[in-house]
């Protein structure tokens, strides 16, 4: 099996790359960051984003993309969303015919609000295989080779193959689907959601609110994902109410852990700060209020998210605010 190479080595990028690598696979992992590189040639681990998981020898770290590009065929593309399209437009000039794209990141586009297989097809020009994988996973977990489930969706069922057999282990299932949009809309809102109910337990709300932000914030997905056509089981599924239940409630998300700072008096660049991680449902929040908007789509939970965030309502406001709407049918 060729090598593949992984884009983005934060802590997502990194445990994919593991997970692969112990598989018996030679994984190249690079970063836009080059001093990260180094740190992690040098030290064979990745203290910054996910200490704790040394490197095998066939996980290389490379800081010279064009000398990582050669001779791969598959692309793992795990950065931020915000470096999405970079990242695909650095990669171009060296795709050939044999190229396929396989993408692990979540979110909207930040220049255009987009889904991030509308980059794919933008930059790429539908010239290569694309897929993307999503699920309730974290990386931690990943890397500890603990039983994790993830779904790959294409539409290119051939090279959709080809990556479940990269990915699958005996602790490492995946799925497929051909249900990109709907994979896509999961991986996108579940982290707005995340930081609701990361603000209502900060302010000591309970586990009733929790259940009651998981499940309205699951018909805001619902409605976007019906708008987009996106598949029921799609959105019920893995990609959609797994991560949505996984990042709600667990500590071990950012997303969750940034919405309990904002929930207990941080602010907004205070909480991320201390985190020192990207935030991507602070990020897309105002994307999905955009989105949801074009499609004429009520979601108030986002927008109560997307209000504190802009300083325009104190969580304690936008909570109440929540609550004193006009009561309609479920």
């Amino acid at each position: 099996m060729n090598p593949i190479l992984v884009l983005g080595a934060g802590a997502w990028g990194t445990a994919l790359a593991l997970h692969l690598a112990h598989q018996g696979q030679t994984v190249r992992l690079w970063s836009i960051e080059t001093d990260h590189i180094t740190q992690m040639i040098n030290e064979r681990i990745n203290t910054r984003y996910l200490p704790g998981f040394p490197f095998p020898d066939n996980l290389i770290p490379m800081p010279d993309l064009q000398k990582a590009l050669q001779g791969v065929d598959d692309f793992l593309v795990a950065v931020p969303s915000a470096g999405f399209r970079d990242t695909l437009e650095a990669l171009k000039p060296s795709l050939t015919a044999r190229s396929g794209i396989l993408w692990a990141s979540k979110g909207l586009d930040m220049k255009t609000g987009q889904l991030l297989h509308q980059v794919v097809e933008e930059v790429l020009q539908d010239q290569f295989p694309y897929a993307v994988l999503s699920g309730p996973s974290f990386a931690a977990e990943v890397a500890k080779g603990l039983p994790t489930a993830v779904v790959i969706a294409s539409h290119q069922k051939k090279f959709a193959e080809a990556m479940s057999k990269r990915f699958n282990s005996p602790a490492f299932r995946v799925y497929l689907s051909n249900d990109i949009v709907g994979v896509e809309i999961g991986g996108a809102i579940k982290n707005v959601l995340a930081i609701a109910t990361g603000i209502s337990d900060g302010m000591g709300f309970g586990a009733n609110a929790r259940c009651a932000l998981i499940a309205r914030g699951l018909a805001e997905m619902m409605r976007i994902g019906h708008a987009l056509g996106a598949k029921i089981e799609t959105i019920t599924g893995l990609a959609g109410l797994g991560d949505l239940v996984l990042t709600c409630t667990d500590d071990q998300s950012r997303n969750r852990r940034f919405g309990l700072a904002l929930g207990k008096g941080e602010n907004s660049q205070q909480a991320e700060n201390n985190l020192g991680h990207v935030v991507e449902g602070k990020r897309n929040a105002e994307l999905v209020v955009q989105l949801a908007n074009k499609h004429k789509i009520e979601v108030p939970i986002t927008e109560m998210v997307l209000e504190i965030l802009q300083n325009k309502s104190t969580p304690k406001q936008a909570m109440q605010k929540l609550l004193n709407r006009e009561t309609k049918s479920e």
